[in-house]
């Protein structure tokens, strides 16, 4: 529940930036409120194109075909028995033929929703593992969450371009003493402001990250399971010879990294303020006090071989 009260106050937060660059132009510029006008046009504009078309947009850029069910049944039955015990709808399957050690989620709700496995991690992990990550993967379309990421890098991206974009007309960035642009005002709302907005669509992804590891668990009823294949996914990124193998647009471009269960290539941000998902030695931290909630683990190192 907090998690959730969380996503939502910050993309609030993010609306709110962007509503005020509108503001401010407008202000400066002795409007009539066009330009806040404009920008929530915008706004609403590309949250309604990212809703409609981003599932779609995610599975060609992975390179993925649908999944066939007489290659992989294992994966139909545990989206299906999964499916059945959330009382959810059944989402699509796609396979993508990148080698990397992931998976994602698309779609603009239950009943358009597509689950991608890539070939790399169905070879690498066992059933109950894959269990784990589908469950995991599951519980993003049943949050919402494919909407709420698409509505935070389309307000991010929006802030973002709109900042840069001001920044070069004459009558932005306040007054000066002498009656010119104020420079100071410029740079902050130019290069801060985007900042400030990738911030926050960072907290949100990783936030709902957690949300799905938590919840998935509690699906799949084997926390356990997701703890030890998201550290086979924290060693494969990790491993060298996997390094940038096979990588798929979608793997590749960063403003996609937030559809996956783990950063792609092991991806590191320079701060975790700007990582899309929360370190993985803390979500198997979190896994294993989830499973000692349940009685699956006693105190101690954590689950066998970590």
């Amino acid at each position: 529940m907090f998690k959730s009260a969380k996503t939502f106050i910050l993309l609030a937060v993010m609306s709110g930036l962007l509503l005020g660059i509108g503001a401010i132009v407008d202000g400066t510029t002795g409007g009539d409120g066009r330009f806040l006008t404009l920008f929530l046009v915008i706004a609403v504009a590309m949250n309604v194109g990212s809703y409609w078309f981003s599932d779609k947009l995610a599975i060609r850029m992975a390179k993925a075909q649908p999944m066939d069910r007489a290659r992989y049944p294992d994966v139909y039955e545990i989206v299906e028995r999964l499916s059945r015990q959330a009382g959810q709808p059944v989402p699509r399957l796609y396979v993508s033929p990148s080698p990397q050690l992931n998976a994602f989620a698309t779609g603009r709700n239950p009943d358009n929703a597509a689950v991608c496995v890539n070939e790399g991690l169905y070879r690498a992990l066992t059933r109950d593992e894959l269990e784990g990550v589908l469950g995991h993967e599951l519980q993003h379309v049943h949050n919402r969450d494919i909407l709420i990421g698409s509505i935070a890098a389309v307000l991010a991206t929006a802030i973002s371009y709109l900042a840069l974009m001001l920044r070069f007309l004459p009558f932005f960035g306040g007054q000066d003493r002498d009656g010119g642009a104020n420079p100071l005002v410029a740079v902050a709302l130019g290069i801060l402001t985007p900042i400030i907005a990738v911030i926050i669509q960072a907290s949100i992804t990783r936030s709902r990250e957690s949300l799905a590891d938590h919840t998935g668990a509690e699906l799949t009823g084997d926390p356990l399971a997701l703890a030890r294949a998201l550290a086979k996914l924290e060693a494969g990124g990790n491993d060298p010879r996997f390094l940038r193998a096979g990588g798929t647009p979608a793997e590749t471009n960063q403003g996609m990294q937030h559809l996956f269960i783990a950063a792609p290539f092991g991806g590191r941000a320079a701060s975790k303020l700007f990582s899309t998902h929360p370190p993985i030695p803390e979500r198997i931290a979190a896994l294993e006090e989830q499973a000692q909630r349940m009685g699956q683990l006693g105190p101690g190192p954590g689950f066998p071989g970590r």
